[in-house]
């Protein structure tokens, strides 16, 4: 049995070597040793303004069928000039290229610029069309020649929300194209990130048309500015339908064509996703939608839905009104705004869990006001709920650690004979009736809660720029100076030398490597991750100390012997 649970270990531990190495060698510009990514295709160089646009310029999704239409006569009518049009709420600064009228770029007024990716301060922005990145949601007709989100359009509205007012409307009107005309009209609310997007089709010709709609979020692959490679989070297009539920689709299987979603429902939206915020174009629930993903140029994907439009006779008009989404992950909010669009606030296979830690955590917030001593409190409340099933594994390990002198007597007299050693130490464990595996089982239980809170506050966007003490000033980001990553590497130590000392001295050397490589990752993480697991870590020396106390074990430190 020793010698299956040391192979066991080492396995464990030349792994974490393995993983620790390879992460180490990306974090320091270098390319993966042993598991290396694909490379980021490098932006495209600047372009002079007359020159097209990746973003501007993507091709048209391919309708879902044939038109079969006759075409009406082309109005050549002369194309207003090209112009961006920026407008504000209380909570956004959007840019809208009159081109289309497309969404060029979104900045948060309340959600501050990442200091980890370099930022210089100032607002997020999330969509954004540059020389260095391309993300912009874009909208238009197929089915014939009709205006998209290369028509150029004219615009007419407010510029800002008045002091007082509820609504911003943003119009903007295509020229007739084909006897097609394309009216705009986007509607921000105060306080607001969904933006209900009217599109009005009015037919100006003499024969009847029956257009399709499709919307679609074009972004570039490059990874995020200032992504850790210690702790990452999916950057991509999702899919979500009542059927399939929330499908993530790499970059990388579209690129491939291995995209595997489901194409066809009557429900659902399509979303651009990233750490703590995302993008989303959401259609009326029961309108037919095709949603498609494709390599647009060489670093540029689109993902988007078509849906069709009832057929519109000559001289009438026909609206279907999707909705944006630009905003931050903010799962309440999410929730208002579509069914399952909270899913993009992504917490894996242990959702779960973590939605009611995550709600847990919402409630203590409100009644303490700080996210850093909400997570000391939540980390509390946790080990209150499982107290009794971690004393039960405490309790096998203070009867391990009261009969090890025992144990270390036995395996010196059998030490040439490992198989009557065996025997002996079986012996030893049934008349004292202990349980070796006795103070695992309980930790094992507790795992995958401690993995979704984890997750909880990687996911949760309330945590960046969130301050708790003194010098931490962002939960979502590493401690500036590492003070928590050796506080947490010392209580890792000390929790270690609390534990009863393994008869097998390879094993006893082991359990020393495995917390410090752990610690060392941790000297990467968000002080958020590193103040959970002190917190974390406290309460369980306190509990184990309590523990062989009341058992009449006196706690004892079992220093490493690396001799």
């Amino acid at each position: 049995m020793n010698d299956i649970r040391r192979s066991i270990l080492w396995v464990v531990f030349g792994f974490s070597l393995v993983m620790l190495w390879d992460q180490w060698q990306i974090h320091q510009g270098r390319e993966a040793t042993f598991f290396p990514r694909p490379a980021a295709t490098a932006p495209a160089p600047s372009t002079p303004t007359s020159a097209p646009v990746a973003g501007r310029d993507a091709a048209l999704p391919t309708p879902s069928t044939p038109a079969g239409m006759a075409t009406p006569p082309v109005d050549l009518a002369p194309a207003p000039a090209r112009e961006l049009v920026t407008v504000t709420t209380d909570v956004l600064r959007l840019s809208f290229d009159t081109e289309g009228g497309s969404l060029v770029r979104a900045e948060f007024l309340k959600h501050a610029a990442d200091s980890v990716a370099g930022g210089k301060g100032g607002d997020y922005v999330l969509l954004e069309q540059s020389s260095n990145r391309v993300y912009v949601a874009q909208s238009g007709l197929i089915g014939g020649d009709f205006p998209n989100h290369k028509t150029p359009m004219t615009f007419s509205g407010d510029r800002e929300l008045r002091p007082g007012a509820d609504q911003l409307v943003v119009r903007f009107e295509s020229p007739v194209k084909n006897g097609v005309k394309l009216v705009k009209t986007y509607t921000l609310a105060r306080g607001s990130y969904d933006i209900p997007v009217q599109h009005q089709v009015i037919n100006a010709g003499e024969q009847p048309v029956a257009p399709q709609l499709y919307v679609q979020l074009v972004r570039d692959g490059n990874p995020l500015p200032g992504e850790s490679s210690f702790y990452s989070t999916f950057t991509g297009p999702a899919v979500y339908t009542n059927e399939s539920k929330y499908q993530k689709i790499d970059f990388e299987d579209i690129e491939k064509n291995k995209a595997d979603f489901q194409k066809q429902a009557s429900d659902g939206y399509i979303a651009m996703v990233q750490h703590y915020f995302a993008s989303a174009w959401i259609l009326p629930q029961g309108v037919q939608r095709d949603f498609f993903m494709r390599k647009v140029d060489s670093n540029l994907y689109a993902a988007g839905m078509i849906a069709p439009m009832e057929p519109v006779a000559a001289g009438a008009s026909q609206a279907l009104t999707p909705v944006l989404f630009a905003g931050p992950q903010q799962e309440k909010m999410l929730e208002q705004v579509a069914p399952g669009l909270d899913l993009v606030k992504d917490y894996g296979w242990l959702t779960i869990l973590a939605k009611p830690l995550y709600w847990l955590l919402d409630k203590l917030h409100a009644f303490i006001g700080n996210w850093g001593w909400s997570i000391v409190a939540l980390v509390l409340v946790i080990k209150i709920a499982f107290y009794w099933l971690q004393a039960k594994g405490y309790e096998s390990m203070a009867k391990m650690k009261a009969i090890n002198p025992r144990v270390m007597q036995m395996r010196e007299r059998f030490k040439d004979n490992p198989q009557q050693m065996q025997q002996e130490m079986m012996r030893i464990y049934r008349e004292e009736k202990v349980n070796p595996l006795g103070g695992c089982l309980p930790i094992l239980v507790q795992i995958p809660v401690f993995i979704a809170l984890y997750w909880v506050l990687l996911s949760s966007v309330e945590m960046r720029n969130a301050p708790w003490i003194l010098w931490i000033n962002d939960l979502s980001a590493p401690d500036p100076f590492f003070i928590l990553p050796l506080v947490m590497a010392l209580t890792t130590l000390l929790q270690t030398a609390l534990n009863p000392q393994p008869p097998d001295p390879m094993q006893a050397k082991l359990m020393w490597f495995m917390p410090l490589i752990f610690s060392v990752m941790f000297f990467f993480f968000p002080a958020g991750l590193v103040l959970y697991w002190i917190t974390n870590n406290v309460l369980s020396i306190a509990q184990q100390w309590l523990i062989n106390t009341r058992m009449g074990v006196p706690p004892q430190f079992n220093l490493p012997k690396f001799r």
